[in-house]
């Protein structure tokens, strides 16, 4: 909705900057030209972040990135009319349609935010149960998993014990069906710590009929968070749900992507890699390798060797060890340090997506010797390897840089999401977010 109404302030701007300046135009190129500015403005605005659900509606950060976004989409758009003589509006205009447009957007987003966050159109939301399942919704803090609905109450069921210390636990002494209707339910969570013994089948059913939707508690959290809670995770809702999709179909079609981003970036980055393989030179007095081979584990457990520019000295684990990186790591080089940050380090990884080993969007490859220690104490780790792993993924816009135990369990979930629910547009919206990672340097060490 947010996209839709700034879509069209954007389409508008334009128009109006034409009209202030006197530029007349037939209808048809005048429309096609104002769908093509708000095209570019729009991915520009994408690629800032500025339609993650994680985004917030904080003024300052929110004017920044907007501003670098407008700067960006005002970049491509001048060099598209000096390099092209068929565009017959002027830079007057359309700077003047930049300025339309970036206070209109501002304007319409923080209106938009004070209409969508009244309380009256946030979604009813009543929790069945009161357990410690029920416990793990009232432990969502960011704002932007907790904006679209609102707890209106935990009803407690009988034989759970209660782990909910608030005044929202409901004791009903009326059936669950009578309990949705006095208190204007759009959603019921079914969140029963062992739904065997007290699941209300019949009361559940009934308020189905009625026109309330009922969902169990992880496919809440996956709508909520973009993310598969592992922990509360069940074989049976594996093979029930929606998603988890492979094919011939999909395989060509992902693979058709992979190689058809792969290229353009190589046209694009290959001076830059150049220009970092001679400062990786130069820093090492043209000794050691540009690029460094490292085993992995990909598709299916197949391990292959990644490609990435050399950004730790040569004798980092010299003792045969496998660690983390952490930050400030001694073994980084001054180089080094700079590539990580603007993950320039990752650019030859686009030669693994052509020769198949990688995809370009994906869950990142672990070490082997990381996968078999996080395979026996993280359920479900194995199923990330069903597809290819990515240069960027789901999990790595979504989560700080991952090194330990407990950031891999993290970001799991998202690659779980990833795998489930994978499209060729989720993947092009990752793509464009992952600009926003790596010009903010989030999660870089």
């Amino acid at each position: 909705m947010l996209l839709a109404i700034e879509a069209l302030v954007i389409f508008a701007s334009i128009h109006l900057s034409m009209y202030i300046f006197g530029e007349s135009l037939s209808t048809e190129t005048s429309n096609m030209g104002a769908v093509l500015f708000t095209i570019i403005v729009m991915l520009c605005m994408t690629a800032m972040g500025l339609y993650q659900r994680n985004n917030g509606d904080k003024f300052e950060p929110t004017f920044v990135r907007m501003g670098a976004s407008f700067v960006l989409a005002a970049v491509i758009v001048t060099v598209a009319v000096l390099l092209t003589t068929s565009v017959s509006v002027g830079l007057p205009t359309l700077y003047t349609a930049f300025a339309i447009a970036f206070w209109g957007v501002l304007a319409a987003r923080f209106g938009y935010y004070s209409f969508v966050d009244k309380s009256s159109l946030k979604r009813r939301v009543l929790v069945l149960g009161a357990g410690e399942k029920a416990k793990s919704i009232s432990q969502l803090r960011r704002y932007s998993d907790t904006r679209d609905f609102r707890i209106i109450g935990y009803v407690s069921v009988p034989s759970e014990k209660n782990t909910m210390n608030n005044n929202k636990v409901i004791h009903a002494d009326t059936s669950l069906t009578d309990l949705t209707i006095q208190l204007s339910i759009d959603e019921i969570v079914v969140a029963i710590d062992d739904r065997r013994k007290t699941l209300p089948v019949d009361d559940i059913l009934q308020c189905k009929m009625n026109g309330v939707k009922v969902f169990d508690l992880l496919t809440f959290f996956e709508r909520e968070t973009g993310r598969v809670r592992h922990d509360i995770l069940q074989p049976s809702w594996m093979i029930f749900s929606d998603g988890f999709l492979q094919g011939t179909l999909r395989a060509v079609i992902k693979r058709s992507f992979d190689i058809a981003v792969s290229i353009c970036m190589l046209v694009v980055v290959w001076p830059l890699m150049l220009l970092t393989a001679l400062a990786i030179k130069i820093e090492s007095h043209f000794h050691g390798p540009v690029l460094y081979y490292q085993q992995r584990t990909g598709q299916g457990g197949k391990l292959f060797n990644v490609m990435k520019f050399r950004s730790m000295h040569t004798d980092a684990e010299k003792d045969g060890i496998a660690r983390w990186a952490k930050k400030n790591d001694s073994r980084i080089t001054k180089v080094g340090s700079f590539i990580r940050k603007t993950r320039l380090d990752e650019l030859p990884q686009i030669f693994n997506v052509l020769r198949g080993d990688m995809s370009f969007v994906g869950p990142r490859p672990e070490r082997p010797e990381f996968v078999e220690k996080l395979h026996e104490k993280i359920p479900y780790f194995i199923e990330r390897h069903r597809v290819k792993p990515g240069i960027t993924g789901w999990a790595q816009i979504r989560y700080p840089y991952g090194a330990s135990e407990q950031d891999s369990s993290a970001k799991l979930e998202y690659d779980l999401y990833y795998v489930k629910n994978y499209s060729l547009f989720l993947d092009m919206m990752i793509l464009l977010q992952t600009a926003e990672v790596v010009l903010w340097g989030r999660g870089a060490r």
